[in-house]
């Protein structure tokens, strides 16, 4: 169609210079933005400095997830709107987002219970929007869905859901949807300024595009600051004193033979040597096989995988494996950059690191989108659109919002049982 066609959105750049919203950033939180924004009747344009998911976006694990191990951390908020977000997924990108099972092996009886107890509760939280319930299976049945397992000293193991999905397709899809709602969606376009009025109100960008080397003068009602790993470079171009707030990590995964994991159930090792979690998921008849972020001290459009982070996954992944994986096995490794928000106390552990997202309005009135994951982008997308209302960025226009749905069990009964857990892991973690 015509409408997806660059030249023609080009065109609608050159004849509109005044806009609603502006969103920089064409990542999943970016385009997620746009969607919700044009939605709601507001003019839109996003702007993208390379390709579509050139970033994070394109390189995570390929999980729809709650988030497990922040069930374990009592992050309970964030892993109740993850699992709603994911239900929402599977309903609106059934193309690209399918159930998927995994299996935690157990190698001590306490394991075999803590896992077991911990994902009814991951069920439980997930509501009508479940993808399947947990159940423990014994040492027989997990060797036999997990062929190349260790058996040697194995208890048996937890099966629990959660979704896959093709994360660049999905990111593709939700541009191809901005532009049929009416947004005018744009990558290879570079915010190279924002401008200020008198107030020193943020309302517009300078952006070139860089097939054409021509540059645009653009004003918005709003302008959002989507830009992932490069928000901190957004904002210190609003304000050169700004402090960073973004502190990039990187995750790192390996593409294997299917042979390493012939079946189609997936592995979730939930704690590595240093406390981090190890996925070894079936993907095109391959095997992806990653690890959770390495916090970074700088960030790049092409991050570079650490061979210490190679080898660990190796070792990592051997300790689980009955078919030893050497680094002339791995067919490919991708590295995808994380923006976690900086921790106050210089902690180096991402585990540590809150994943929930947050909103942050500059003195200029800009509006900085910056957290999350994948998973919860359309609700990071709502909330934002919702800030530029409160601050009286953009007339209001509601949505239809999302309600949690109703769990038949009462609230006193979900606080019993999450109590319950919360007081295992205390004791787990104190023994």
């Amino acid at each position: 169609m015509n409408i997806f066609k660059r030249a023609s959105l080009i065109k609608q750049l050159q004849e509109n210079s005044n806009w609603d919203v502006i969103v920089i950033g064409g990542g999943a939180t970016g385009l997620g933005v746009a969607l919700d924004s044009t939605t709601r009747g507001y003019k839109t344009l996003l702007l993208e400095q390379v390709d579509f998911a050139k970033g994070t976006s394109s390189r995570s694990t390929k999980l729809v997830h709650g988030g497990v191990r922040y069930l374990a951390q009592g992050n309970i908020d964030l892993v109740k709107e993850a699992l709603y977000e994911r239900g929402l997924l599977l309903k609106n990108a059934s193309h690209l987002v399918k159930d998927q099972s995994f299996i935690i092996p157990n190698y001590n009886w306490w394991d075999n219970f803590f896992y077991t107890i911990g994902l009814k509760v991951y069920d439980f939280l997930a509501g009508k929007l479940s993808f399947g319930k947990s159940t423990r299976i014994n040492k027989d049945e997990t060797t036999s869905r997990l062929e190349t397992l260790k058996s040697e000293t194995l208890k048996g193991g937890v099966v629990y859901h959660d979704g896959q999905f093709d994360d660049a397709r999905l990111a593709v899809n939700i541009a191809q949807t901005c532009i049929e709602k009416g947004a005018t969606v744009l990558n290879h376009c570079k915010v190279k300024e924002l401008l200020k009025n008198q107030e020193g109100i943020v309302n517009g960008v300078i952006a070139e595009d860089t097939e054409t080397n021509i540059s645009y003068t653009l004003k918005a009602k709003v302008i959002i600051n989507a830009t992932g790993v490069f928000t901190d470079e957004i904002l210190q171009m609003d304000n050169t004193n700004a402090k960073n707030i973004v502190r990039p990590s990187q995750g790192v995964h390996l593409v294997l033979d299917q042979s390493f994991l012939p079946g189609n159930d997936a592995i979730m090792i939930p704690k590595t040597s240093d406390g981090r979690v190890l996925f070894l998921v079936p993907w095109h008849n391959k095997v992806i096989v990653g690890t959770t972020d390495t916090l970074l001290d700088s960030h790049s459009l092409e991050p570079k995988p650490l061979e210490k982070e190679i080898d660990f996954i190796l070792e990592t992944a051997n300790r689980y494996l009955n078919k030893k994986v050497n680094r002339e096995d791995v067919l490919s490794v991708f590295a995808g950059l994380r923006p976690l928000a900086a921790p106050k106390d210089d902690s180096e552990k991402t585990k540590e690191i809150s994943r929930s997202h947050k909103i942050i309005v500059s003195n200029s009135k800009l509006l900085t989108i910056t957290g999350g994951k994948w998973t919860t982008y359309r609700r990071m997308a709502q909330d934002t659109i919702n800030k530029a209302i409160i601050i009286g960025k953009l007339p209001k226009k509601e949505v239809k919002q999302n309600i949690y749905p109703s769990m038949e069990t009462s609230k006193m009964l979900i606080d019993l049982i999450i109590y319950i857990f919360m007081e295992v892991t205390r004791r787990q973690l104190n023994n």
